[in-house]
């Protein structure tokens, strides 16, 4: 039965073989122009490469092992110097060739210093973890297709450094770039799936030591509002450096009743999180195109012939507490059911550059590691009473592969239902989809630690009773055996929720998430009934959410939709805090006395040219907007000035989720103020009023100013982006992190999905790469990429490369 199958793909991939041989090479790594390839590779991995244009690879090989070979190779020939310190990173090597006090760039954790990166990782891997994950049998560990894409990536990527010389300044001549193994491919993805939860706390579990002998318990409780404050700003999506746009439209509100998905993730622009662009083919087998998160030998986002998925930061939250109880006698100690049972020893020596090693302790309980504190904001004393232990069930996770793998031989959305029900290996997104046949699909299912509402009323302690529903994070008794995790029975892993307690809504005309919880998914069809560490029901939205589903509710309401009009939402850079408050600010800036207001600084500013050019901003975040740069430094100003409560004069209302809350409250103290700082740093940073926005939001590539639209959090424009103010420079002159991977797919009864892609920020951050800047290009004109997903369009590419690579 299976004969028939096999023998079609190696013929396919034969012909395809054929056809390197014809086609122009590019000349860093290919045989010359016109000549026959004669690279025997003697069982060695190999794969074929096809590039069009923007430098987009489309991945040729006859297994997963070559698969995974050719990606590794292509996305060094791209991405070298981050890959490579990524790996130093996940081998715990940071202070040995950079230094213990630098900062990394927070790709693979939120440490602060190289230091303690290195001691978490180093712990990682002479812990063996990793290596334990990979040997636990699936569902429950990688399977064996992931594994054998892992090795070859590795031998990929090595191929790739013993074959081409670096030309990207950024690690030219570096003694860190160096080969590396599946294990340290493996630990990178590690590193990925532990982001919310260990990655989170790198800092508070390198540094959390007992306290010295005799030394006092901390007196006094934690004041609960700066807790409750500390613990949503640690969850807040206007404070992550990650975020997300995507909706699914069902067949009932596109022309052809097929399905459509609009893809928006919000990652950053520079740094070992970017995503690269790829089709993955094994003739007869696979055939998926996508963004991959850099390192990830899988496609993360994208489509194939049948599906298209794509992803959005969830609000789960991804780890725990356990308070500890001390033994009087032993702070390493702590008590469970009243037996004492010894915190286990983990030291850790790092070697430092110039320097002597460095060598600490950490501390681990049956919870996980103890952990002085999440960030600044959440601080976590251990005294000689209390400590806290930090639980993280993605520790257990190295399942994310699995599940990108399932989604891109999908052919339904049911088959992506299917597929995370079977590997449950996502740890922090939800999932939007859509497919031919006209389906939809919102699904929240993440691994999170098993806290359900009762468990978190029974066993919280008094800091969990603040922090559990403020912000979802669970503080547990940890001295009580009755306060464990527990386990579903369709769970793979015990302590996390299986598939059945997970947020699904099914082919609604529409199912949309921007950063939000589950609950608005389709504000007609609510989403409740999920446990409060899923997020939240009947709380405010995020203006990027209220616009969102203002958006893509009224688009199905029209009907009719096609791939263009996704793309028309993409790049409509619609503000709509521009739509509740600019009118409002424009009447009471003209209602000002003498039309001055006072800045921060005490001194009065002629305000009035300002209500004018608000008054006639037309509420987009367009290169082209006039007064779009104004309201956006006011609306900053204002909102760090004045709380949500005392914003709005109609205040939220979860029976009007989407129009609440409303009406600017101008009377706020600090709204006069805001105005008139805003005009003021304008003004002597010599930058009009009424200056186009695209004069001074940019970025700068290869000596040439690219204007970006598209807008902050804060003012809910769908096409986010988060900018770098340099007043002296003349703006915004960098984007950190915003739309980044964008895809509109849709499908019109052919057989070539109809999609439109582009990668913002381009292939490569290399400024000698010829794909540095191109697709940023695009970007700064609201333009797009035409797929190239069938052999008769990626065969008709202009730009067609060919090159075959082996080992």
């Amino acid at each position: 039965m299976r004969t028939r199958p096999r023998r079609l793909a190696v013929m396919g991939f034969a012909l395809l073989t054929a056809l390197s041989t014809t086609a122009s090479l590019p000349s860093a790594a290919a045989d010359g122009p016109g000549r026959p390839e004669n690279h025997p590779h003697g069982g060695g991995l190999s794969a074929t490469i096809r590039y069009t244009e923007y430098g987009i690879p489309h991945i040729v090989a006859k297994d997963y092992a070559d698969l995974g070979f050719g990606t590794g190779w292509a996305q060094a020939a791209d991405q070298v110097c981050a890959l490579a310190d990524g790996f130093v990173t996940v081998r715990g090597e940071r202070s040995r060739y950079f230094g213990p006090d630098a900062a990394p760039d927070g790709s693979l954790s939120s440490a602060t210093k190289n230091v303690s990166s290195d001691l978490y990782f180093r712990g990682v891997r002479e812990a063996g973890t990793v290596e334990k994950l990979l040997a636990t049998p699936a569902p429950a560990g990688p399977g064996r297709e992931v594994k054998e894409t892992m090795r070859g990536f590795a031998a990929g990527y090595n191929a790739w450094l013993k074959q081409n010389e670096i030309t990207d300044p950024a690690c030219k001549g570096a003694d860190w770039v160096r080969p590396v193994t599946p294990l340290d491919v493996a630990t990178h993805g590690f590193a990925l799936a532990v982001l919310g939860g260990q990655g989170r706390g790198v800092d508070g579990i390198t540094s959390a030591q007992p306290p010295a002998a005799g030394a006092p318990a901390r007196a006094g409780s934690p004041d609960k509002a700066e807790v409750a404050a500390g613990a949503r700003k640690l969850f807040s999506a206007e404070d992550a450096d990650m975020g997300s746009n995507a909706v699914a439209f069902s067949g009932a509100a596109t022309a052809n009743g097929r399905g459509l998905l609009l893809g928006n993730p919000h990652y950053p622009w520079q740094g070992g999180r970017r995503f690269w662009q790829s089709q993955q083919t094994i003739p007869g087998e696979l055939n998926v195109s996508g963004g991959s998160l850099l390192g990830s030998s899988t496609i993360s986002i994208g489509h194939n012939a049948h599906i298209a998925w794509s992803h959005t930061v969830a609000t789960g939250v991804t780890l725990n507490l356990h308070q500890l109880t001390l033994d009087p006698a032993d702070p390493t100690s702590y008590l469970v059911d009243g037996r004492p049972e010894r915190m286990t020893k983990r030291t850790v020596t790092v070697a430092v550059k110039d320097g002597a090693p460095v060598t600490r302790t950490q501390w681990w309980t049956r919870y996980g590691p103890v952990v002085n504190g999440l960030g600044p904001s959440l601080p976590l004393p251990w005294t000689s009473t209390t400590a806290y232990a930090l639980g993280d069930p993605n520790a257990l996770n190295l399942r994310a592969s699995d599940t990108a793998l399932g989604f891109s031989k999908a052919r339904s959305t049911d088959d992506v239902l299917n597929t995370l029900r079977r590997t449950q290996g996502l740890p922090w997104v939800n999932t939007i989809a859509a497919d031919s046949a006209g389906h939809s699909l919102f699904t929240q299912s993440q691994v999170i630690p098993r806290i359900t509402d009762d468990l978190a009323a029974r066993c919280s302690t008094p800091l969990g009773k603040v922090t559990y529903p403020a912000a979802g994070v669970a503080v547990l008794d940890g001295s009580r055996g009755d306060c464990a995790l527990g386990s579903d029975k369709d769970a793979v892993q015990p302590g996390i929720f299986g598939p059945s307690k997970m947020p699904v809504l099914k082919d609604a005309p529409y199912a949309e998430n921007s950063n939000d919880s589950a609950w608005l998914a389709n504000a007609d069809r609510p989403l409740t009934g999920y446990e409060r560490v899923f997020g939240t029901v009947g709380t405010q939205r995020s203006m990027r959410t209220r616009g969102g589903v203002e958006d893509v509710a009224a688009m199905a309401r029209k009907g009719g939709l096609t791939v263009s009009d996704l793309q028309r939402q993409q790049f409509a850079d619609r503000a709509p805090a521009g739509d509740l408050a600019a009118a409002d600010v424009a009447r009471a800036c003209a209602a000002l006395p003498g039309g001055t207001a006072t800045g921060g600084d005490g001194k009065p500013v002629d305000v009035r040219q300002a209500c004018d050019v608000i008054g006639k901003w037309d509420h987009s975040m367009k290169t082209s907007s006039r007064g779009a740069l104004l309201f956006d430094r006011f609306w900053r100003k204002l909102t760090a000035a004045v709380p949500n409560d005392k914003l709005w004069k109609v205040p939220f209302s979860a029976t009007d989720p989407v129009r609440t809350p409303n009406t600017l409250n101008t009377d706020a103290p600090g709204f006069a103020t805001a105005l008139a700082d805003a005009v003021g740093e304008l003004r002597s940073a010599g930058i009009g009023l009424d200056d186009p926005l695209g004069d001074h939001q940019f970025v700068v590539r290869g000596g040439e100013r690219l204007p970006v639209h598209g807008g902050t959090e804060s003012l809910g424009v769908w096409n986010k982006v988060e900018t770098v103010w340099d007043a002296k420079a003349g703006g915004y002159t960098e984007v950190v992190h915003g739309s980044s991977y964008i895809q509109a797919v849709g499908w019109d009864g052919g057989r070539c999905p109809v999609a439109r892609t582009l990668l913002t920020y381009s292939q490569s951050p290399n400024p000698n790469s010829p794909h540095y800047s191109d697709q940023t290009r695009l970007f700064s004109k609201g333009a797009w990429v035409t797929s190239r997903f069938c052999e008769k369009d990626i065969l008709a590419s202009p730009a067609l490369k060919v090159v075959r690579v082996h080992d």
